[in-house]
């Protein structure tokens, strides 16, 4: 196989680029951001890349947005996100489209070096490798969102605010609201959250937290 990685780590880059040697796989190259990946790929496309998600510039996407790019520009080349984060919103976008030639693993899962080159090999033929945990956390995130879905305008409006910290009153004044009309809003937005009243739970605090995670 011919085989290009973008891993930030020059430890771990070194030491995937000496396994898939010693196994006599051809690294055509072995890089520290995506755009050299990028870069990399147009210049000599390879079988598979293996790439990570969080890479300079900001160490937040940069790998998972290089993969969805190669996968429009290179179709043929299979894309294996070795990580050890799962970031929903890219990864399910990834997803999203075909499925042939792409895998996603968690670094910390990858039992041994058997069942990682296996996997490498599945991506290179066409296959599909989700880490299971990978699949759960796309899914938590989507039932996040789909529930934040039901909210009206307002009621998003009015749960931004609290994201800001801002209190009802603050709220109201922010809308033009009255506070009796804003601590309705709340309550409608704590009913279609399915956040029940707690003696152990804040539901302003949780509410936020699902907002801020979709």
């Amino acid at each position: 196989m011919r085989v290009a990685i973008a891993e930030d780590s020059a430890l771990l880059r070194d030491g995937l680029l000496h396994l898939l040697h010693r196994r006599g796989h051809q690294v055509t190259a072995a890089v520290g951001d995506a755009t050299g990946l990028l870069a990399a790929v147009a210049a000599e496309p390879p079988d598979v890349v293996v790439v990570d998600v969080r890479m300079p510039p900001t160490f937040t996407t940069e790998g998972l947005r290089a993969a969805l790019a190669l996968r429009a520009t290179h179709p043929s080349v299979g894309v294996l996100v070795l990580s050890q984060y799962v970031e929903t919103r890219y990864a399910a976008e990834l997803l999203a489209g075909r499925c042939d030639g792409l895998g996603y693993l968690l670094k910390d899962r990858v039992a041994d070096v058997g069942d990682f080159l296996e996997a490498v090999h599945r991506i290179a033929g066409g296959g599909t490798v989700l880490d299971p945990e990978v699949v759960s956390q796309i899914m938590a995130a989507s039932r996040r969102t789909a529930t934040l879905d039901t909210l009206s305008a307002r009621e998003r409006e009015v749960l931004a605010l609290m994201a800001e910290g801002r209190t009802n009153s603050a709220i109201a004044e922010a809308l033009f609201l009255s506070t009796a009309s804003v601590e309705k809003y709340v309550t409608a937005i704590f009913l279609k959250l399915d956040l029940s009243p707690s003696d152990t739970d804040h539901r302003r605090v949780l509410a936020v937290l699902r907002f801020l995670n979709a």
